[in-house]
């Protein structure tokens, strides 16, 4: 079960949330130096790192799983945020580039529907990017943050649920390696966690993220002859009453 989505916007906008999107932030920036032309989507609870490529993406929307809930983004400007079933996302055969998950995975109880869907929505040559609480990591040990729900990934997991459902994964990095503390002192201290622990103790690292290619191969039989489904390329965003933008 996805977290409320009123508990995860709550929770960046506390310090300690504020720490992890920062090192987040950074983390998936290193995989995506440059986005510019590209068509974006964001899957779970994904806008606030969407943000920073809302300026140079040709596109981008964000979709947050039904039994989750939706908040209005952004704050300024048309919303770019719709609420869908996860497993059966409301958009055209290959309609994204780049497509980024966070807080989607751990929650889901159709993890392998979702890898399907979000593998015919992308286009050849398409990226994803996951970002999951790692099993190994404080974060995933505690519920004081949203990492601390559902169900917590390995890499070797992860690895092995992308190439089951038609990805390659690439490359893979850890992040949140300062132990999940409301400390003040503890906090300023995160990005020298993050320099010992992603060269040291990479294992214990809160989140695992991972990126992943689409796998095409030819098929035969009737899959290869098995209709597209028609989508919406973008759906009118969910309106929300007035006190619930984020």
């Amino acid at each position: 079960m996805h977290r409320d989505v009123v508990d995860l916007r709550e929770f960046y906008r506390t310090s300690l949330g504020q720490v992890a999107l920062r090192q987040l932030k950074r983390r998936i920036r290193g995989f995506w130096p440059d986005l510019t032309g590209q068509s974006l989507l964001g899957i779970g609870y994904a806008t606030p790192y969407l943000r920073p490529f809302i300026s140079e993406v040709e596109r981008g929307i964000a979709v947050m799983p039904a039994t989750q809930g939706v908040v209005f983004w952004p704050r300024e400007g048309p919303g770019l945020v719709t609420l869908s079933d996860e497993a059966s996302l409301p958009f055209d055969d290959l309609s994204f580039d780049r497509v980024l998950v966070v807080h989607g995975l751990e929650g889901t109880e159709h993890s392998r529907q979702m890898l399907r869907e979000i593998w015919r929505v992308m286009a050849s040559g398409g990226r994803l990017l996951i970002v999951a609480a790692n099993r190994s990591g404080l974060w995933s040990m505690t519920d004081r943050t949203p990492f601390g729900h559902g169900s917590p990934y390995s890499k070797s997991q992860l690895n092995l649920m992308l190439r089951d459902n038609l990805f390659v994964p690439e490359r893979s990095t850890g992040a949140l390696y300062i132990p999940p503390v409301r400390s003040r002192f503890m906090l300023s201290t995160a990005p020298a966690w993050e320099r010992v622990g992603n060269r040291w103790f990479s294992t214990f690292a809160g989140v695992t993220i991972v990126e992943a290619t689409k796998q095409i191969y030819a098929l035969s039989g009737p899959a290869a002859v098995a209709p597209a489904r028609r989508r919406l390329a973008f759906p009118r965003p969910v309106v929300e009453p007035k006190g619930m933008r984020s």
